[in-house]
């Protein structure tokens, strides 16, 4: 079965690209919730597998196995975040040391400092992790992070639908508490999934054998804005530009299957295809 790639060190969507993008026509009935937001992993191939709902996540929390990880800025997640939440953003499960186009700048941790980050948060095999962010005000931090420790070989970890937007949304609490986590050990993560990340031999390789997506903002895509990490302004020659944000809904959803076949039909792109996302 072909795999949908993100570029090495260049990750900025929420891991719900790739869900949604691998469809499942199933109709469904779906949960229905306040302020008109449909809520419907099932409708996703894969969707229960990686999305965990509101309600779900609002039943685990007391669950000693339970890690919630917050993708938010730390400004954000101060005015508000899910209790227990450990705050992460963005770059908390990668490499920051030094600037964008060093070399392995922005990639996900060495094993051994992932393990022992991820122990200094209570994180054992066992774990339930949940990760989310306020989705619009950040570059869908919760999927990155679900993706990075699904790479890491750490199957039972969910992205939250909707992420905060939609949690507000239902009226559930928030908490300005910051957790004290209780360290773990004997975390074990697998090597890492190289189907997972595409680098930049694999784009050279396989030029005009893959969709090649840059799912950046149009000002990062001509190269006007060169402010959120990278080296140099512009794209990769043969990208075309999908913004990530069009795959949702203005709740932060994923929008219907059928609206995304068609969205990525207009760039040529089929379900079956490889598709590199950057």
């Amino acid at each position: 079965m072909k795999k949908n790639r993100f570029i090495l060190g260049s990750i900025v969507l929420l891991i719900a690209v790739a869900a949604v993008y691998i469809f499942n026509t199933n109709n469904n009935q779906s949960e229905q919730i306040p302020a008109s937001v449909t809520i419907a992993p099932e409708v996703y191939k894969n969707g229960e597998d990686i999305f965990i709902t509101p309600a779900e996540l609002k039943t685990q929390l007391g669950n000693k196995e339970l890690i919630i990880l917050d993708g938010n800025l730390p400004k954000v997640y101060a005015k508000g975040h899910i209790a227990g939440a450990i705050n992460i953003g963005f770059k908390g499960l990668s490499r920051s040391a030094g600037k964008p186009g060093d070399p392995l700048w922005g990639t996900i941790l060495p094993k051994a400092e992932l393990t022992k980050k991820l122990e200094s948060f209570g994180v054992t095999n066992d774990s339930l992790i949940v990760a989310y962010s306020d989705t619009f005000k950040g570059p869908g931090a919760g999927g990155r992070a679900v993706w990075q420790l699904r790479m890491a070989g750490l199957n039972n970890v969910k992205l939250l639908y909707g992420g905060l937007e939609v949690w507000r949304r239902l009226g559930y609490e928030l908490s300005k508490e910051v957790p004290q986590p209780l360290p773990s050990t004997g975390l074990l993560l697998s090597d890492y999934k190289e189907s997972h990340r595409a680098n930049r031999q694999f784009v050279e390789d396989n030029r005009g054998k893959i969709a090649l997506l840059d799912v950046r903002s149009k000002d990062e895509f001509t190269g006007d804005n060169t402010t959120r990490g990278e080296s140099r302004g512009g794209h990769i020659t043969g990208a075309r530009w999908l913004e990530w944000t069009d795959l949702l809904n203005e709740d932060s959803t994923p929008k219907p299957p059928q609206e995304i076949i068609k969205l990525m039909a207009s760039y040529g792109v089929r379900p079956d295809d490889d598709v590199i996302l950057y």
